[in-house]
């Protein structure tokens, strides 16, 4: 799940056959979750998936959570999620070779870490969802005395990059 606001990413669980009962249940996590963050969701935008059972929309109606349905064939209704989507496989996945679920739900809360407290944004500022911008640099001599280091995650799949101090 992303929230467009803030692009903060939220992995919601995994599993090789997503059944109606699955999902569902996903659903009620994801209600619990935002409610443990003290958080509230107006919309959930969705494929048309059979998947997706009419339970699964009454368990988010009961939250107060509205569910749109994306056009048939208009991915550009989903367009942040489907970006989402093309990050996490172009920068995690085609580089790990996933050996198990256990593994593979590591590898993407590991991504979401990174995700949500690390990587830069550029749709909104070049910000990070759980973080707050940092203080522009105008001394000279604090550029002129800049050094970075480097931190690898999942085996140095994922960099980061820090300002030393």
């Amino acid at each position: 799940m992303i929230e467009h606001a803030s692009r903060r990413i939220r992995i919601l669980g995994t599993t090789p056959h997503p059944t109606a009962t699955w999902v569902t249940q996903t659903a009620k996590n994801l209600i619990m979750d935002l409610e443990d963050a003290d958080t509230r969701a107006r919309f959930l935008i969705r494929d048309r998936d059979g998947k997706f059972p009419a339970v699964f929309d009454a368990v988010l109606k009961d939250a107060s959570v509205d569910v749109v349905l994306t056009g048939v064939r208009m991915p550009r209704m989903n367009s942040i999620m489907e970006r989402w989507v093309q990050t996490c496989r172009r920068e995690l996945l085609d580089r790990t070779l996933i050996w198990n679920q256990r593994h593979l739900l590591h590898a993407l809360r590991e991504f979401e870490d990174f995700y949500n407290s690390h990587g830069p944004h550029q749709g909104i500022a070049n910000t990070r969802p759980m973080r707050p911008l940092p203080t522009p640099m105008t001394d000279p001599k604090q550029i002129a005395h800049l050094s970075i280091r480097k931190g690898d995650r999942l085996d140095g799949i994922l960099h980061e990059y820090r300002h030393a101090a």
